[in-house]
């Protein structure tokens, strides 16, 4: 039978009716069983896990309300609200922590790359659009779905960056640009997809804020890196912020000419992702320190306990 189809409950017309032996009194009036299937149908799944509104344990159809969507993990998957929680912490313990890897979310915008549009370029700009595609930093990105043409520069020391995270961490994009966007930089910087796989999260998923509900992990493991705290209202523990990066000119910055036409760029040795690696390393060591402590430890505590170490105060 198939999951769409309800089953029948007509009674069974084998059934004998067994009649009373008194006579019926006429005012009297029979009461006839009645079969209702949608009160039936409104008892909710009680089962954890779903996938495309289908109970994988029942083959039901779920009421959506009920579960919360991680398609930046699988596909369609769902899982019941009440036991996200304990979900998380059973994928933390079994599979981050066997693999001595930590869940990092990562920004796209002014934190791994920065993109302008070509419309938008000055006068001692458009030299760069000669450029793109020559240069392994630096591309434009056309489409016959986006009528405006944009280009996408690479920060400095990005592809050494996800390398060395890649040993550490397992990676997930969070942006607030849409889907098509995320996609055509991940093309740039992970074509192949061994960094972030679909670890992706996009506006369409989280239009309004930035929140770790939608990342599959204990929060307690957690660490995200983005150039701006007040997109993470809930979760400004668990981020690393890193310096902006402008590479383009920004239309309300008139005082300072920026990187595109100096022809210069941030640091390799010594920019925003260099020093970002150098505290995520720091993190990874302490986390992974004593096996027998795993259980206890608290990514947030140790961004405290390196902060303050190194000076560093946040309102």
């Amino acid at each position: 039978m198939s999951i769409f189809e309800t089953p029948s409950l007509e009674p069974n017309p084998k059934r004998q009716r067994i009649e009373p032996v008194f006579e019926p009194n006429p005012k009297r009036q029979r009461i006839e069983p009645v079969f209702n299937n949608s009160s039936l149908s409104s008892i909710p799944c009680p089962h954890t896990y779903a996938q495309y509104g289908v109970c994988t344990a029942c083959n039901s159809m779920i009421e959506n309300r009920h579960y919360r969507s991680f398609n930046c993990f699988k596909d369609g998957v769902q899982i019941r609200h009440e036991a996200v929680a304990s979900v998380k912490r059973l994928m933390t313990k079994f599979s981050y922590m066997g693999d001595k890897k930590l869940p990092l979310v990562l920004d796209l915008d002014h934190t791994l790359v920065h993109t302008t549009t070509v419309s938008s370029l000055t006068e001692a700009e458009k030299y760069l659009i000669q450029e793109a595609g020559s240069r392994h930093d630096l591309w434009l990105l056309k489409s016959d779905d986006d009528p405006v043409a944009h280009l996408i520069k690479l920060r400095p020391f990005v592809l050494d960056f996800l390398k060395e995270a890649r040993k550490m961490f397992n990676m997930h994009v969070y942006t607030m640009g849409n889907r098509y966007y995320a996609e055509s930089v991940l093309d740039l910087i992970d074509p192949r997809r061994i960094y972030f796989g679909k670890r992706v999260i996009t506006r369409e998923e989280s239009p309004y804020m930035k929140t770790l509900d939608l990342v599959f992990a204990d929060e307690r493991c957690v660490l995200i890196v983005d150039d701006t705290r007040d997109v993470w209202p809930h979760h400004k523990s668990n981020l690393v912020e890193i310096s902006r990066y402008c590479y383009f000119r920004m239309s309300n910055d008139q005082c300072s000419r920026p990187y595109s036409e100096e022809r210069i760029d941030e640091s390799e040795c010594n920019g925003g992702l260099v020093n970002v690696l150098s505290l995520l390393k720091e993190v990874h060591c302490g986390f992974f320190r004593v096996k027998e402590e795993l259980e206890s430890k608290d990514v947030r505590l140790l961004l405290q306990e390196i902060e303050f170490s190194r000076g560093v105060l946040h309102e």
